[in-house]
C-alpha cells in the first residue's frame, strides 16, 4: 500500500493541474476569437447546425466554433475560460472524456428541437454542458472538492438552469437544452474517473480501523475482565462506631491529677 503523498508534493500537484487546464481553457478560447475573425471573410451559414436536415448535420463538428458578435464570443469565451478551468482542475480525467459527449450533445439538441430552416451556431451549449457536469458531479461525489467547485459554478453561471427553456428571441435555447442534458449524463458515466481525494481522519476512526486490524490478526480487542481482588484503600466503621463520633476525647476524669 503506497503512503499518501506529503503536502507539498500535494500542493504542487495541484498548481500543475491547474496550469494545464487554465492553459487549455485559455488556448480554446483564443481559438474561438480567431474563428471569429475569419468568419468575416465567407459565408459560414452551411457550417451551422440547421435542424432537420441531412447537411445540417456538418453543424455538429464545426457549429461551436462560431459566433454571430462580439459580445456572443465574448460571453461563450469567458464562460468557457471559467469552467473549463474549473472542471479541468477538479476532474481532469472526467472532462477530458465528457468533451466529445458535450459537444455533439448541444448539436444534437439544436438539430432535433429547432425549427427547420433556422441556424444555430455558438459555444454555449457546450459552456451549458461543463456547468451541468460540475453541478451534477458536485451531487454525486460530495466530497470537498467537488462540493466548491459545483458551488462556484452555481455562483457564476447558475442562471443556466433558466436558458435550458426559451427565454428569449433568438437564443438556441435547443442547443443549452442539449448541451446541459449531456453534462449530466457525463457526470453518470464518468463520475468515479478521477479518484476522489484524500480525507484527514478523526481520532475515533484511526482507533476504529486500529481496532479492525487487531481483530483481522487474531488479537483480543475487547477489554478485559475487571480483577477479582481489588485494594480497598478506605474502610468505613460500622454504623454504631461512626454515628455522632467527630474526634475521639478522653473520658473528663482521666485528665484530673
Amino acid at each position: 500500500m503506497s503512503s499518501p503523498p506529503s503536502r507539498a508534493a500535494q500542493r504542487l500537484s495541484d498548481r500543475l493541474r491547474l496550469q494545464r487546464a487554465f492553459i487549455a481553457s485559455l488556448g480554446f478560447s483564443l481559438l474561438l476569437w480567431a474563428c471569429f475573425a475569419a468568419q468575416q471573410g465567407f459565408d459560414w451559414a452551411f457550417l451551422a447546425v440547421t435542424p432537420h436536415s441531412l447537411p445540417g448535420l456538418t453543424g455538429l463538428l464545426t457549429a461551436p466554433l462560431l459566433h454571430g458578435s462580439v459580445a456572443h464570443v465574448l460571453a461563450n469565451s469567458t464562460a468557457l475560460l471559467l469552467l473549463g478551468t474549473l472542471a479541468g482542475t477538479t476532474y481532469p480525467k472526467a472532462t477530458l472524456r465528457a468533451l466529445p459527449l458535450l459537444w455533439l450533445g448541444a448539436g444534437l439538441g439544436a438539430w432535433l428541437l429547432g425549427e427547420a430552416g433556422t441556424h444555430h451556431l455558438g459555444a454555449s451549449g457546450l459552456t451549458h454542458g461543463l456547468g451541468f457536469l460540475l453541478f451534477t458531479l458536485g451531487l454525486l461525489r460530495r466530497d470537498r472538492a467537488a462540493i466548491a467547485a459545483g458551488m462556484l459554478a452555481f455562483f457564476f453561471y447558475g442562471g443556466m438552469l433558466m436558458t435550458i427553456l426559451p427565454h428569449e428571441a433568438g437564443v438556441s435555447w435547443q442547443s443549452h437544452l442539449g448541451g446541459a442534458l449531456a453534462g449530466v449524463l457525463a457526470a453518470l458515466l464518468f463520475r468515479r474517473s478521477d479518484p476522489q481525494p484524500a480525507r484527514a481522519q478523526y481520532s475515533w476512526e484511526i482507533e476504529e480501523a486500529q481496532e479492525r486490524a487487531r481483530s483481522e490478526a487474531g488479537f483480543e480487542t475487547f477489554e478485559t475482565r475487571a480483577p477479582d481482588d481489588v485494594p480497598v484503600l478506605w474502610q468505613r466503621g460500622t454504623a454504631e462506631e461512626a454515628r455522632g463520633q467527630v474526634l475521639p476525647f478522653r473520658p473528663r476524669d482521666q485528665h484530673r491529677p
